[in-house]
């Protein structure tokens, strides 16, 4: 068989040093702090007869803002 009939495959190229180690890192950063900041900021702003609920419900909505906003990553 010729080379010339063989079809070349382009190779993948490789993430760069920052996609593979800066923006984890500063994603899960900014997760985190979002995540830690949401949640004791709804404890501690507990308006009496909300119990458990509050807390649970602004934890699940920003680990889901997180998620959304910082999934591409």
């Amino acid at each position: 068989r010729d080379v010339m009939d063989m079809e070349v495959k382009p190779q993948p190229s490789r993430p760069r040093w920052y996609e593979r180690h800066v923006q984890p890192c500063v994603a899960e950063l900014l997760g985190s702090a979002l995540f830690i900041f949401i949640g004791c900021l709804s404890a501690v702003e507990d308006s009496g007869g909300t119990g458990r609920l509050q807390p649970a419900l602004a934890h699940g909505l920003a680990l889901a803002v997180t998620v959304a906003v910082l999934g591409d990553i």
